[in-house]
């Protein structure tokens, strides 16, 4: 036979032999760490939930996934054993960087330094505007629910709906209108 016609079953050979290698690698990788676990470490289950390994046995772990709610979890469904920072970080909302970075308030009050006692005539002025405007706008309430006050009720189709059921009544007692 010629090279040439061995060469496609070769390269397929070979692709197979390096994607089961690294299959194997990554399941004999994961078993170690699932071995490695300790009681007190946080760990993320297959599933998806976050929990703290209890107990370590031969096959099962014992998860505490909630204060006081614990639960038995083959290693198997173990995905992933967490750091203590990284753990805390998604179960608890604990960030060990946000102690180094300032509080940036929600709003600007407090950026202003002033607490109201010495208003400048230019605050105060605002502020005579902005009492206007509300009563501007409660003006315009007021209008708007005069307006809908003398808005006429709209027929709905419920008048003729009692008449329909009227009809079929009469229907039923043999006054059809055949044409």
């Amino acid at each position: 036979m010629n090279i040439v016609t061995l060469l496609p079953f070769i390269v397929l050979i070979g692709a197979m032999f390096l994607m089961t290698r690294s299959a194997k690698n990554k399941q004999r990788q994961a078993a170690q760490m699932r071995n490695e676990m300790q009681p007190g470490t946080g760990v993320r289950t297959i599933g998806g939930m976050y929990a703290t390994v209890k107990e370590v046995h031969e096959d099962t772990v014992l998860l505490e996934v909630a204060p006081g709610v614990h639960a038995i979890y083959a290693k198997n469904a173990v995905g992933a054993v967490l750091a203590d920072s990284e753990y805390n970080r998604i179960v608890h909302g604990i960030d060990p960087d946000d102690a180094d970075h300032p509080v940036v308030p929600d709003d600007a009050s407090s950026l202003t330094g002033t607490d109201g006692a010495d208003d400048s005539p230019a605050d105060k002025a605002g502020t005579a505007a902005a009492a206007v405007d509300a009563d501007e706008a409660e003006k315009a309430d007021e209008a708007d629910e005069a307006d809908k006050a003398d808005v006429k009720k709209i027929d709905l189709g419920k008048q003729d709906a009692d008449e329909a059921d009227t009809t079929e009544d009469d229907k039923r007692d043999g006054n059809t209108d055949a044409k």
